[in-house]
Formats: structure tokens, C-alpha cells, sequence
């Protein structure tokens, strides 16, 4: 019998699989606990159109990161610190600060999470910070850190 996984099936399948199993299992285990539907025309079709809605939806992503990237490499964000002898600031710079001065300076939102630090920034400098936006879509944020 032909089915169509509505969940993750240990053994058998991911959600959304066109995958043969024997009248039995299905009957009995997979429709009662509503772990998959029969596979007819109308279901094979639906499922088909769901998977290209996701694969339309996910290059809408992919090209809107994009874009984003060519933004974010074009800018600069300028961050005004006070700072001691030999340009060592009072504190550090994070990917927090950068993500808020980004959003305040550039109009560019961008999540914290996705401003990749090795380490947080600490004294005057002018470095480039990876911005991870969409899968393998990342840019190049131009920072400086200049005395207040």
C-alpha cells in the first residue's frame, strides 16, 4: 500500500515521503495514530504543491539574504568609545552593540546571533565582522571603533 508520511517515522520516512508499506502496518499502526494519510491522486497532488510552495518560499529567502548581503558589504558602522592609554577601551564591543548600531546608523536589522565575534572587540580598531544571514549566504560588516 502506497502512504504518504504525515510525521517523521523512525525506520521508515520523513514527513511528507511517498513510501509502499504493507496493508497491515499502515491499517494498524501509521492511520490510527495519524502518522500518515493514503496516497490517492488528490493527496499525491496536494503533496506535490506543498513541496514546491516550500521551494518557492525557499529561494524567496535565499535571494532576500542576498540582497541583504550587498547591503551589509557596502556598509560601515562607526562606534564612538571612550577608551584609556594605549587605545584600550573601557569594556568591550560585542555583537550586540554592532547588530544595535548597525540598525541605528545603516537602517539595517540584523539579528545579534547572526554578528559572528571570535572574541569580543577591545581596544580602537577598524576590523571586518562576519554576518551569517541565510544558510550559505554570509557578508563582510566594515567596523570601526574610534575614541569618543
Amino acid at each position: 500500500m502506497q502512504i504518504i508520511l504525515t510525521q517523521d517515522v523512525k525506520g521508515q520516512g520523513k514527513k511528507g515521503d511517498l513510501i509502499n508499506v504493507s496493508d497491515g502496518y499502515a491499517r494498524n499502526f501509521l492511520f490510527p495514530r495519524k502518522l500518515a494519510i493514503s496516497a490517492t491522486k488528490e493527496t499525491i497532488n496536494e503533496m506535490k504543491g506543498q513541496k514546491d510552495a516550500a521551494a518557492y518560499h525557499k529561494q524567496k529567502e535565499f535571494e532576500a539574504a542576498k540582497e541583504l548581503a550587498s547591503k551589509i558589504d557596502a556598509a560601515k558602522v562607526v562606534l564612538k568609545v571612550k577608551c584609556g592609554e594605549n587605545g584600550k577601551l573601557f569594556g568591550s564591543i560585542t555583537s550586540t552593540d554592532i547588530a544595535n548600531e548597525l540598525k541605528n546608523q545603516q537602517h539595517i536589522a540584523v539579528d545579534k546571533k547572526k554578528i559572528v565575534l571570535d572574541e569580543p572587540i577591545k581596544s580602537i580598531c577598524e576590523t571586518k565582522v562576519k554576518v551569517k544571514l541565510y544558510g550559505e549566504v554570509t557578508a563582510q560588516l566594515s567596523v570601526s571603533v574610534i575614541n569618543a
